[in-house]
């Protein structure tokens, strides 16, 4: 017999509305939200429920991930961090070497053959040192393929061994829409392989076995469940990877939600087995929500397509350098068209100003005679988007997605690259929001750590890592911040009627915290603490200690 269970005695915060609404009580039956109101209805109501003292902790509606990259959370445990703090211990070339050898002794040494992978690695964040090469790697590593992923995902920097086993040699040609970093004056790869010629490297990388598959889909949600987090999203999904968590549901190993949008050039082969009619809709906790498009890369790895120069050159040394697309327009244009007329969702990543151009250009043509129609496209990051495209955005109804991260984690390099002026305008959510869109705000986790807080702190301060801000007048309150994590994020997934706020009928997804973001120093925000998360009613995760 399901359990009823009434929560009090703490900061019930609804999320139900434009403005911040308390309640005094929420009671959860069968999995649902049965009633939000006064205590002492809530007891007439449903006298043998169970009480659940919140202690003067904070309930929410559980936060529904807008962008990430759930499938790199599987291999997290198997592989080394070398970020730069203060996620991660590296400061230079050679701790990212001497990660590299700490974790695979501490694995109990490498097979012949096995591939070792870091993930994070940042070059933006060696500020006194030399960005890596294979020429750190080799001599640690003469043997075995090692690559160590960059914090962007859209690349890795690879020694000798891995080089040759994914085919980069003197005579690999750079692919349109990718960088091959070559050494100076030769043709020899020196080790940065990022974009489109990466795409194949990451859709060939090693695949768990049956039993660790499960092992890394439990580790990998509680990832997200510690944070808060209810539904994630898989936001680049190849058939592979598909296939590992359609695995995964069909043996019940989901205990969170999993949105699934497959990256466009698996679109065929993925649709052949999933036709659109399977779309949308929840099969043991996963649901394939759309298709993704990737316009172009990173603005910390100088990949971003810009209309405008950087002002420190290409990833390779290059003068002039605005940044290229992935795809064709007329490539773009094309995948659209067939998304829009299968009725599907599209997310298209876009950084820089001039990849939102693209898509702003594709979106007329695919959408010509309705262009303001409900298709909840969504234009993943948004970095770099100009007032002019916010306008656009309005005019075609597309969810700006940002990513207000970036200020801390990256804002510095942004200066550096961009200017002070672009760079104070990165994820303008304050005019995002002035104009009337309801955007969502993300990690791209494993990007940055998937800390629901963070994101909320990033949102309302703008904090660089030097204590400054950037683009202050583009701040939100904490309130508003909240709705790009929970309500804004379940309508970006067409979730919003089950999701997201706590209203009678909706799924029990909860979260509780510390304290109030609302109520703290907006600086104390990122020091807030999630003490349980709670799935359709039962409990998935419990902080200790």
């Amino acid at each position: 017999m399901a359990v009823t269970s009434m929560f009090s005695n703490g900061r019930i915060l609804t999320m139900a509305g434009e403005s911040p609404e308390y309640v005094e009580c929420l009671v959860v039956q069968d999995g649902r939200i049965a009633f939000v109101g006064d205590r002492a209805t809530a007891e007439q109501q449903y006298p043998a429920a169970e009480v659940r003292d919140l202690g003067g902790a904070t309930l929410l509606p559980g936060f529904v991930d807008p962008h990430s990259h759930f499938i790199n959370a599987l291999g997290m445990t198997v592989q080394a961090n070398v970020s730069a703090p203060p996620v991660g211990p590296c400061s230079s070339a050679q701790d990212v070497v001497a990660e590299l050898q700490r974790f695979a002794g501490a694995k109990g040494g490498l097979q012949p053959g096995e591939l070792l992978i870091g993930y994070g690695y940042d070059e933006n964040l060696l500020p006194a040192d030399h960005p890596l090469t294979k020429d750190d790697l080799d001599p640690a590593f003469p043997d075995n393929p090692v690559m160590a992923m960059h914090v962007s995902l859209h690349g890795a920097v690879m020694n000798s061994a891995a080089l040759a086993l994914y085919g980069f040699d003197e005579s690999t040609e750079t692919p349109p829409g990718g960088v091959i970093v070559r050494r100076p004056g030769t043709n020899e790869p020196l080790g940065l392989v990022m974009e489109m010629a990466f795409a194949s490297v990451f859709a060939n990388l090693p695949t768990p076995s049956p039993e660790q598959e499960l092992e890394q889909l439990r580790a990998g949600q509680m990832i997200y469940a510690a944070a808060g987090v209810t539904t994630a999203q898989e936001g680049a999904t190849h058939a592979a990877q598909l296939a590992v968590l359609q695995r995964g549901a069909e043996a019940g190993a989901l205990f969170i939600d999993v949105i699934a949008y497959p990256f466009i050039t698996d679109m065929e082969k993925i649709l052949a087995d999933n036709p659109p009619e399977t779309f949308r809709t929840y099969r043991n906790g996963l649901k394939l929500g759309g298709i993704k498009i990737t316009m172009d890369g990173s603005p910390q790895g100088r990949t971003a397509y810009f209309t405008t120069p950087y002002l420190t050159g290409g990833p390779g040394g290059e003068q002039d350098w605005c940044g290229e697309p992935s795809f064709p327009q007329e490539f773009f244009d094309d995948a659209l068209q067939t998304c829009y007329d299968a009725g599907l969702q599209v997310l298209f990543h876009a950084n820089g100003d001039a990849a939102i151009d693209m898509i702003l250009a594709g979106h007329a043509r695919a959408a010509a005679g309705s262009l303001d129609a409900d298709r909840r496209s969504t234009v993943i990051h948004s970095q770099f988007v100009r007032p002019d495209q916010l306008d656009k955005y309005v005019e075609y109804n597309l969810i700006p997605s940002l990513y207000t991260e970036h200020t801390f984690f990256f804002g510095q390099a942004h200066v550096a690259n961009r200017g002070p002026e672009q760079a104070a305008y990165l994820s303008p959510m304050r005019d995002v929001i002035d104009r009337g869109l309801k955007p969502t705000n993300h990690t791209d986790f494993n990007v940055a750590p998937i800390d629901q807080m963070m994101v909320v702190w990033t949102a309302v301060n703008r904090p660089m890592r030097d204590g400054s801000v950037l683009g202050p007048d583009q701040r939100v309150t904490p309130y508003e911040a909240l709705q790009a994590i929970t309500i804004n994020s379940a309508r970006q997934h067409f979730e919003e009627d089950s999701k997201g706020s706590l209203e009678v009928g909706k799924r029990a997804d909860l979260v509780v915290l510390s304290d109030d973001p609302l109520a703290v120093d907006p600086m104390a925000i990122k020091d807030i603490t999630v003490r349980e998360t709670i799935k359709d009613g039962r409990t998935i995760y419990t902080a200790t200690g």
